[in-house]
């Protein structure tokens, strides 16, 4: 198993549809990239932590590649937008992609240079790639959260 974490606004979409890919063994939606140890979501929301919602994937890199999972990821958000996702907004939505490897960060890389020059947005791309550091569980009721609710 490998692990691959993404920041695409809100956790809640993204976790419920990484969960559905065939080949990702696990999800958890979660806080990464601030500074502050075991966060809530209420710290979180103060957009004062400079953490960012993400979800951490596990994934059988043989039923399911890397670079499938990104193209899940740009097709599902908006990388455009600088610190939001539609009504959501503050640093804590802000689009990244948290590798693991060097490998993770040049596919990442390639990915997001690769979807610029295709001109598919009328925006830059402002996508961060940075690596991957602690990741902090979200609160019970945030995993698995529309799957819960019944979407």
């Amino acid at each position: 198993m490998l692990k691959a974490t993404f920041g695409a606004g809100c956790f809640w979409h993204v976790e419920d549809l990484l969960s559905k890919t065939k080949g990702v063994e696990s999800t958890r939606a979660g806080y990464t990239g601030g500074a502050m140890p075991d966060p809530t979501y209420e710290q979180v929301c103060t957009d004062t932590t400079g953490h960012a919602e993400a979800v951490e994937v596990e994934y059988d890199p043989n039923v399911v590649s890397y670079e499938d999972l990104l193209e899940i990821f740009w097709n599902n958000h908006d990388p455009t937008t600088k610190d939001r996702q539609g009504y959501d907004v503050g640093r804590q939505y802000r689009s990244a992609i948290f590798f693991h490897s060097d490998s993770q960060k040049e596919s990442a890389t390639k990915s997001r240079d690769d979807l610029e020059r295709s001109g598919r947005h009328s925006s830059p791309v402002v996508t961060e790639i940075v690596q991957s550091g602690k990741f902090y569980p979200a609160e019970e009721y945030h995993q698995k959260y529309l799957k819960k609710k019944g979407y």
